[in-house]
């Protein structure tokens, strides 16, 4: 990754430039790997920031030198479809996204590398991960393993197609 860019923990001000970078990217990237009428009506959904994670001291962005916001992601103790039990050693990966322009230039890893040191410090030894299909090769490139297609439910009627991923630390 490019020196010049860094990376820290996200602040709730960053909601905007977080909600921007969702935007610009989920669109671009997943539209090879959906059809149309999920572009049209689930991206939109899924593609907003999240306040509560970017509060939460366990979500990062990274910057460049203007401050322009090119990826962010984190980890939460909750998943994100269940509600419930937490059990502290699990963590689950939350909101992942570069810069379309600026992939495979290592932000996403750095990223990752910062999610698994900070949540280790906590204990976190296993992570679940809900990829978008498009993502399973990069999560694999990191460690995860899929375990199957599950749907992420957006509404009562509507759900996201994605796929489960797991890694042990």
């Amino acid at each position: 990754m490019d020196d010049s860019l860094t990376l820290r923990l996200a602040q709730p001000d960053d909601l905007g430039a977080v909600d921007a970078l969702l935007a610009r990217s989920y669109p671009r990237l997943l539209k090879a790997d959906y059809p149309p009428s999920i572009m049209v009506t689930l991206v939109p959904m899924i593609a907003r920031a999240r306040p509560e994670l970017l509060a939460s001291g366990r979500y990062f962005v990274v910057a460049d030198t203007a401050g322009r916001v090119l990826g962010a992601g984190g980890y939460s103790l909750s998943s994100p479809t269940a509600r419930g039990s937490m059990r502290p050693d699990l963590g689950h990966i939350r909101h992942v996204a570069t810069d379309p322009d600026m992939t495979r230039q290592g932000i996403g890893r750095r990223l990752m590398q910062a999610i698994f040191a900070t949540a280790g410090a906590e204990g976190i030894g296993r992570f679940e991960c809900l990829s978008t299909r498009t993502a399973v090769p990069f999560y694999a490139s990191v460690g995860f393993r899929v375990v199957g297609p599950v749907g992420v439910p957006l509404t009562p009627a509507l759900s996201f197609p994605a796929v489960q991923m797991v890694r042990d630390a």
